[in-house]
């Protein structure tokens, strides 16, 4: 069959979407170590969640706890209702 008269969204393979990120790819994004970003995430002072053996953050969630001034404190805070 051509490709003639269909639209460009079924031409092309669908490109997966960035708003999960490994340990990997959060690191290169922040510029940080991993051993870092483990800790944080481990301890619960930088939202994120463990899928099996692997850690998995949300684009959008990172940016928001960067722009609170990644405060180590956000999970504290949200418990007591200071969010």
């Amino acid at each position: 069959m051509s490709k003639v008269g269909l639209r460009p969204e079924e031409t092309m393979a669908k490109k997966p979407t960035d708003d999960v990120m490994t340990i990997d790819e959060l690191a290169n994004y922040l510029k940080v170590a991993k051993s870092s970003l483990y800790r944080l995430a481990q301890t619960g002072r930088m939202p994120g969640k463990k899928v099996g053996k692997h850690w998995r953050f949300h684009k959008g969630l990172i940016d928001r706890w960067l722009a609170d001034g990644g405060d180590t404190n956000a999970k504290a805070r949200a418990h007591r209702g200071d969010a």
